[in-house]
């Protein structure tokens, strides 16, 4: 490799991760910014545990987009470096064509993660037992999730950045193909977390502490050596707590 080659691939193995990371963080800071805006205006009026829910399908979806960045660029780290190397040799269209098909799927699942919201964020702050045996369910529904073979099977999709590009990285020379090939591969990484990110509006959409915590857990299945173990360790406590709502459903107010 001559040494102009060389640190062409120096400066693409940096500013990739870099402009992620910062992506990210930049979700993070719009996520923190939004919910501290629904924290004030959780009692308008003086309506006690009655949230403002009049915020707009678009303004749901970009904090959606947002907080899904937040959580899940960190963890596509590895598959949009090895991106990059081919986007820098010319075998690729650029990074943000790819990272755009990502961007384009969360924002479809944003759909659905409204219509839930919009239906349960009053009785969650009212602290409706019904929402709490819900919330019960979900995470019940979650831990089982965890042991089935179609999370083991995006996670492994995950996991092997290269086992996926010979597999579905066809046409990547071309903006359509490099964002279809984004999309897939985000609809494997929503294929390992989407009962997550279901759980997550069961508790409230942009609670942060919740989000920190599933992130972490996002990220560590898809890069850390114990990911695999770790899906089953998060199984047993996820079906532990659905069990504590279920019998006691109050028990969501504190969790929110």
């Amino acid at each position: 490799m001559t040494d102009s080659a060389a640190r062409s691939r120096s400066r693409s193995d940096t500013w990739a991760p870099a402009g992620l990371l910062a992506l990210a963080a930049l979700g993070w800071w719009w996520s923190a910014m939004h919910a501290a805006a629904m924290d004030d205006d959780a009692m308008p009026d003086g309506m006690a545990g009655e949230p403002h829910l009049a915020m707009s399908f678009a303004g749901f979806l970009l904090a959606w987009v947002a907080m899904m960045a937040a959580m899940m660029l960190p963890a596509i780290l590895p598959v949009v470096r090895l991106y990059q190397r081919a986007a820098a040799a010319g075998n690729a269209a650029p990074v943000a064509v790819f990272v755009a098909g990502y961007l384009a799927l969360w924002s479809a699942a944003g759909i659905p993660a409204f219509l839930a919201w919009s239906r349960l964020s009053a009785p969650l702050m009212r602290g409706d037992p019904w929402v709490g045996r819900f919330a019960g369910a979900v995470a019940v529904a979650t831990g089982l999730y965890q042991l089935t073979p179609l999370k083991s099977m995006c996670l492994r999709h995950c996991r092997s950045p290269l086992s996926f590009f010979l597999r579905h990285g066809k046409n990547l020379d071309r903006p359509v193909g490099a964002f279809v090939a984004g999309g897939r591969h985000g609809l494997f990484c929503l294929g390992c977390c989407w009962m997550l990110m279901v759980l997550l509006i069961a508790f409230g959409t942009m609670h942060l502490v919740w989000m920190a915590a599933l992130a972490g857990l996002i990220l560590l299945e898809k890069v850390a050596p114990f990911g695999e173990a770790l899906t089953r360790v998060t199984a047993a406590l996820f079906v532990l707590l659905g069990a504590v709502l279920l019998v006691n459903p109050t028990v969501v107010t504190h969790l929110v």
